[in-house]
């Protein structure tokens, strides 16, 4: 990175390069963005460093990217856009980020100082309109404080909980010289911080007395990558696990104690595990995945809270016992302190049932093909490492219901922000930091429209995964709301385009399925290319409302 020399022969950076130094010192290894006018300096300054910029087709897939990267890889992903219509553009990926509690920064380019105190072409306030979405926003208005606000965004953008921050730099500043002896700030790792043993007993004490306890695991527990800690305290005590659709796959789903995922709106057969239980340990729950009030009406079930930041403030989330600290030291020791030897009959007979209504559907034919033996089919496809990114729509439900995982992080859901596009870029951001696994991500088609330009951007940067679009020609999830609260529906019908065609206008493969035998051996065919894929897969969502009925007669029996 060129720098200009001063009287005494040292470099002097201008403020645009001391941000960019600033970013290779905290890691960042990949920039998500779209260059504009008022950002030229740091492209200048990045096409310098050691830094991968990818040149996006949208600035909502840009921060998209940053979303999945922060989520996988726990460092904040770094998107970046010009002013005004750039930086509005980022403002629904970095707010996922920032409910999701994935690690983001978001880096805007904007007018000059000398033009904020008047009408100005493209100017916004962008720290106060980011300031509702970040955890800090903050604009470098002198060259020497750019150090200092990179490391606050990142250290802020990465810890408990993570989330997004937000960096604006006035394109008159980012030319601006900066102090010779200005250098990026050293990124220190926090120690790890341990529960007080007064709650460690105290939880081991409640544990011991509960009857029908159980375990609901939340998003938090896989970022402290609890998952072996909680795997062996679940087992050992003999107490079922139930998982938000954040954490699937933080307790292998072929674990004796794993019971289902829990989040849809219905109440399934999952609920009635927590209607039994009379103790609630929730490790690593966050209360915006899956409110108290949907499992908690009446605020009656006790509650151990085990995770490495206090509870939620929320009256029908009071924990009894809060075990604040390292979420595996926690639990080991927890265990170490309390012991149980029965078995917990009444969720085993209920995960028997979940079980067998989900293999009942692995050898149905019947076409359009069901969301369940669709999801049947990819399981047998996916390796237990590999990924799938999930977007938001109908399909969403049918993948929290009934595909299970292995491991942590390898089916990833937007459930805090919910946010409908995040698939197609989020599968590009998956499959380049994982480029030896599959990479799936499962779309609809009103989803899989709003960012499928992005698929230029996996063939320009070569990453290729699979897109699996279920096909209904409508925005299923409301469809289905608008069914079940009014008995039909409105304004949710569109026509798509061929896929197939679109994938190869693209320089894409496409293909379509026709039978459901057809979609096994097509994933695999699909897994082999070297170019993404789309996969045109009409599904029957009919099976929505027969889901509703179904659970309505069972909830009631």
């Amino acid at each position: 990175m060129d720098g200009k020399s001063n009287e005494l022969g040292q470099v002097s950076l201008n403020t645009a390069q001391l941000l960019v130094k600033c970013l290779e010192e905290e890691g960042v290894k990949y920039i998500f963005g779209i260059p504009g006018e008022e950002n030229l300096e740091v492209m200048n300054a990045i096409y310098d460093s050691t830094i991968e910029f990818i040149t996006t087709r949208h600035e909502q897939g840009a921060a998209f990217m940053a979303d999945i990267y922060g989520r996988l890889t726990g460092k904040a992903g770094v998107c970046l856009a010009t002013l005004g219509p750039g930086a509005t553009n980022l403002v629904t990926g970095v707010a996922d980020a920032h409910s999701d509690g994935a690690p983001l920064v978001a880096i805007t380019g904007q007018v000059g100082t000398e033009r904020m105190h008047i009408t100005s072409h493209q100017f916004l306030d962008l720290c106060k309109m980011f300031e509702p979405i970040t955890k800090k926003t903050k604009m470098i208005v002198r060259p020497n404080t750019v150090n200092e606000i990179v490391r606050i965004a990142f250290k802020y953008a990465e810890s408990e909980k993570p989330g997004a921050c937000h960096i604006d730099l006035p394109v008159n500043i980012a030319k601006m010289p900066v102090d010779s002896c200005e250098k990026p700030l050293l990124k220190k790792v926090q120690p790890k911080e341990f529960a007080e043993l007064e709650t460690i007993e105290e939880a081991a004490a409640e544990i011991f007395k509960a009857k029908n306890p159980v375990i609901l695991a939340g998003s938090s527990a896989v970022r402290a990558q609890a998952s072996e800690a909680l795997t062996k305290f679940a087992t050992d005590l003999k107490i079922p696990v139930i998982v938000t659709m954040m954490s699937k796959g933080i307790i292998p789903c072929n674990n004796p104690y794993f019971i289902s995922t829990i989040g849809i709106p219905q109440k399934d057969y999952v609920n009635k595990v927590i209607e039994n239980a009379d103790l609630v340990i929730a490790v690593g729950y966050d209360i915006v995945e899956y409110a108290p009030a949907k499992w908690n009406p009446n605020g009656s079930i006790e509650i151990i809270h085990i995770d490495s930041s206090q509870a939620h403030i929320n009256k029908l989330y009071q924990p009894k016992v809060e075990v604040v600290g390292d979420i595996s030291d926690s639990l080991l020791k927890v265990a170490l302190r309390t012991s149980r030897k029965n078995e917990p009959v009444c969720a085993l007979g209920i995960k028997e049932e979940i079980e067998k209504e989900h293999e009942s559907y692995s050898g149905d034919l019947s076409f359009p093909m069901k969301p369940q033996k669709i999801l049947n089919d990819v399981r047998k496809v996916m390796g237990p490492d590999d990924i799938i990114v999930s977007d938001v729509g109908a399909h969403k439900m049918w993948i929290a219901r009934h595909y299970n995982c292995y491991k942590p992080n390898t089916c990833i859901i937007s459930n805090g922000f919910a946010t409908m596009g995040i698939g197609v870029p989020g599968a590009i951001a998956a499959k380049l930091i994982n480029p030896d696994k599959k990479v799936l991500t499962i779309t609809g088609d009103g989803g899989f429209m709003m960012n499928s330009q992005e698929i230029e951007t996996a063939i320009r940067i070569g990453t290729p995964f699979v897109t699996l679009v279920f096909n209904d020609n409508n925005y299923g999830l409301i469809k289905w709301k608008q069914e079940e609260q009014y008995g039909k529906s409105c304004y949710v019908e569109f026509t798509n385009p061929d896929f197939v065609k679109l994938a190869e206008g693209m320089n894409a493969k496409g293909y379509r399925i026709e039978k459901a035998e057809d979609l096994i051996p097509t994933l695999e065919e699909a897994f082999k290319q070297t170019v993404p894929v789309i996969i045109d897969c009409p599904v029957d969502y009919d099976e929505n409302l027969r889901l509703t009925e179904q659970l309505k007669k069972i909830y009631k029996g």
